[in-house]
């Protein structure tokens, strides 16, 4: 199973291509304090079944590592169209999540999730209504790719993001922020992969 991550920071705010609307809500003013990370991962799991994953918040913990012990606590969901599943989180859906920063301390961060956008097999996103960063955008984009005659699927995502606090935000970044970012997507592929492996993807979430 393929992954590949990426990291940037500083006057990375626009995707690298320029794919007309959907890519809209990345364009902004270089804000020294933006960054941009990029997680990719192929998984031998058809596109369908992949995204009717993740468009499902409830499957969100299961993702996660343990330590942080993440709770849904509330989940407004509003269908993306008529005929799709009603578990899907389509644009105007509101998420509020609990979850602890350090696996030391026992104190609680809520994060309220925004979705902006969605598109069925394909994307969706979201933006931090409240929560712990000044600003925070998360896309989500699925595709459909053979590897060795196996029917997979790419899961991609882009996070951008600013921390607040100017120049002490960009050391708790380095120190704190960006390091468990990478760990915790590690943590969700290597999830990822288990569940397919063991064939639970289609399970519903407990």
């Amino acid at each position: 199973m393929g992954k590949s991550n990426s990291f940037r920071s500083g006057h990375q705010n626009t995707l690298d291509e320029d794919d007309g609307e959907e890519n809209e809500a990345w364009r902004s003013a270089p804000n020294p304090m933006v960054y941009r990370f990029q997680f990719e991962q192929w998984v031998p799991a058809r596109l369908e079944s992949v995204f009717r994953f993740f468009a499902d918040p409830k499957n969100l913990p299961r993702l996660m590592p343990p330590w942080m012990q993440v709770r849904i606590e509330t989940v407004h969901i509003v269908p993306p169209d008529v005929g799709v599943s009603n578990h899907f989180a389509g644009a105007g859906s509101v998420l509020t999540a609990s979850y602890r920063t350090t696996p030391l301390l026992p104190f609680r961060i809520t994060s309220e999730a925004r979705i902006t956008g969605f598109g069925l097999n394909d994307y969706f996103e979201d933006i931090q209504g409240k929560g712990p960063f000044k600003t925070w955008h998360h896309r989500h984009s699925f595709f459909r790719e053979l590897r060795n005659e196996i029917d997979g699927t790419v899961v991609r995502d882009e996070i951008e993001y600013d921390p607040g606090f100017g120049p002490l935000g960009g050391v708790g970044n380095s120190l704190f922020i960006a390091p468990q970012m990478r760990r915790t997507f590690d943590h969700r592929q290597k999830t990822l992969e288990e569940i397919i492996r063991r064939g639970e993807l289609e399970a519903p979430a407990r």
